[in-house]
């Protein structure tokens, strides 16, 4: 059977060369590269559905660790999803493996490459009728016959199947499921309910696969496996949650296809990210000073635990050196909760305990010396001095700026003269209340839009665009979208923004000739770090801190350790 482990994302990327980032495509995005395949390539597409198949049945052999005598249920509509799912069986009985095929229709209502594999499948039933049986559902009400005493698998308290492979609907899907479809959707719900896994094939039956937005009943998956690349609703929540771990396919479409169907979505790949950090690494002969100093300017009265988070997130990134600088009367407690490799410095502040605009001078000074400014953690936004502060530092900085929490609340609505350059670049790290007072939205706009919200406002503003929450979206100044896949609901807690504030801040200095690829690792790393520590100690307790406990493990599993072993002197 499955898995048990906590396992929040997975992807097994079976494309031949390597991927800077995987491009997410609409159904018509994907409709015009099967089409050019063939058109230019020669590649027919019965071939396209035969490497769909042996894709979907690797995967699920993968996952149930074998085949031979296991026993399978295969829910097929009449399109091509049901012919990929028809192919699908036809290699599951291959590899000895007992298949009851339920078709939603009439064979003779088949058409085309769907149709061809169909008879195939019909071929093997008459043949082999007790090893591979194939029943036909013209109506709901006979869907419920068949789906009673005639498959002795399907009762959830009765013969267990070892999965269920759902083929009902492909990318076309615009309207809910109903009638019978609704039906075959409940059943399979049913029958997971009962432990039966379900794999979903190229996108859960019920959604649409261009929006995000739930629009029916649909079919919870815990494995789905997609084809050539994914679609948005397997990337963006709420949609994507319905389809469990992710498995993205290449069935022979080459690459150039993919990059030139005009897609501005991208799914962040774990390639990406290895390859990011091996970039970045420290030579054998580095110092402290070579591999990035950072400012954090954070915390307030009150406040000094955003201060201490965003230092820790910086440090453990593994960049050379850490300055908090804060609120002179927070001095002290940072201080004394910090780490000791951190520095601290006191700024000049208002009554309230906040930083205050006569600070201004000594930031920019501090600034000048670091490779990067972070502001914005526990920093206090009520007083008119305090964001007078934000704005003079933003204004005045030579460095590259993450800015966050009360660094963007000091700057909301945000003001059309702010805005980044290749030279200064600006990195907002939002949740989305505060991207709803940065751009004059409302908070659900927000959280229903987010991908179209951070593009707009990041291509207007030439800034890069961290929209935190589930699958945190990070949008790029040339309009390009990245869709975040690790994280988990256990890091809805505070002071996680805070660690990603430093985390982004440490990897810029460490290679700040390429702000996006270090906000882009930054962003995942940090939700690495979440899910190991989510299997560690569940999604209930975990706190920001445990996020940073886990951030060396996050940067061991995402291949950002030497490769070659540290040098030792021996002797015999």
């Amino acid at each position: 059977m499955f898995d048990s482990s906590l396992s929040l994302t997975l992807y097994s990327l079976s494309r031949l060369s390597y991927h800077r980032h995987v491009k997410v495509l609409t159904s018509a995005q994907m409709r015009e590269v099967d089409r050019l395949t063939t058109e230019r390539y020669g590649i027919p597409g019965l071939q396209l559905m035969e490497n769909a198949a042996i894709a979907v049945v690797d995967s699920i052999e993968k996952r149930l660790g074998g085949l031979q005598g296991k026993r399978g249920i295969v829910l097929c509509g009449k399109g091509n999803n049901g012919g990929d799912g028809a192919a699908a069986a036809r290699h599951l009985h291959l590899r000895g493996a007992r298949i009851d095929l339920i078709l939603l229709g009439k064979l003779e209502d088949t058409r085309g490459d769907a149709h061809r594999n169909f008879e195939l499948v019909q071929a093997i039933s008459s043949e082999q009728g007790d090893r591979f049986i194939l029943v036909e559902a013209h109506g709901d009400q006979e869907f419920g016959r068949i789906a009673g005493p005639e498959l002795p698998g399907d009762k959830p308290d009765g013969v267990n199947y070892d999965f269920a492979l759902d083929a009902i609907f492909g990318t076309g899907l615009a309207r809910p499921a109903s009638g019978l479809f609704e039906r075959a959707i409940d059943f399979l719900m049913k029958l997971r309910s009962a432990g039966t896994p379900v794999i979903a094939v190229d996108i859960p039956s019920g959604l649409a696969s261009d929006s995000s937005d739930l629009i029916g009943p649909a079919v919870q998956a815990d494995l789905t496996v997609t084809f050539t690349a994914p679609k948005p609703a397997n990337v963006l929540p709420p949609a994507c949650h319905c389809g469990g771990d992710l498995v993205v396919s290449s069935i022979g479409s080459p690459d150039d296809l993919i990059n030139e169907a005009g897609s501005g979505l991208n799914l962040v790949d774990p390639q990406m990210i290895r390859a990011w950090l091996s970039r970045s690494r420290r030579g054998p002969d580095a110092n402290k000073g070579d591999v990035g100093k950072v400012l954090i300017v954070a915390g307030s009265r009150g406040k000094t635990g955003a201060a201490c988070l965003s230092g820790l997130g910086a440090l453990r990134s593994g960049t050379g050196l850490v300055t908090v600088a804060t609120a002179a009367s927070s001095q002290p407690v940072v201080a004394s909760q910090l780490a000791v490799e951190c520095m601290t410095e006191p700024l000049r502040e208002t009554e309230s305990g906040s930083v205050s605009l006569d600070a201004l001078g000594s930031v920019i000074e501090l600034a000048n010396q670091r490779d990067v400014l972070a502001i914005g953690p526990g920093l206090g936004a009520s007083s008119d001095s305090t964001r007078e502060f934000v704005r003079g530092v933003v204004l005045n900085r030579s460095v590259p700026a993450v800015l966050d929490a009360d660094g963007l609340n000091s700057l909301a609505p945000w003001d059309k003269s702010l805005k980044g350059t290749p030279d200064l670049p600006m990195i907002l790290t939002p949740h989305p209340g505060e991207m709803a007072r940065l751009a004059g939205e409302t908070i659900p706009h927000v959280v229903s839009r987010r991908v179209e919200i951070a593009r707009r406002f990041a291509v207007q503003h030439s800034v890069i665009v961290v929209l935190k929450g589930s699958r945190t979206t990070i949008a790029a100044t040339d309009g390009q979208v990245y869709i975040n896949p690790t994280g988990n609901s256990g890091m809805a807690t505070g002071g996680t923004g805070d660690v990603l504030t430093g985390i982004v801040a440490g990897l810029l200095a460490q290679k700040p000739d390429d702000p996006l690829g270090a906000t882009i690792a930054a962003v995942y790393i940090h939700g690495l770090a979440g899910d190991i520590a989510a299997r560690r100690l569940g999604t209930r307790a975990m706190i920001a801190s445990d996020i940073i406990a886990a951030l060396g493990e996050a940067f061991i599993q995402a291949g950002g350790e030497q490769e070659r072993p540290i040098q030792r002197y021996l002797t015999r």
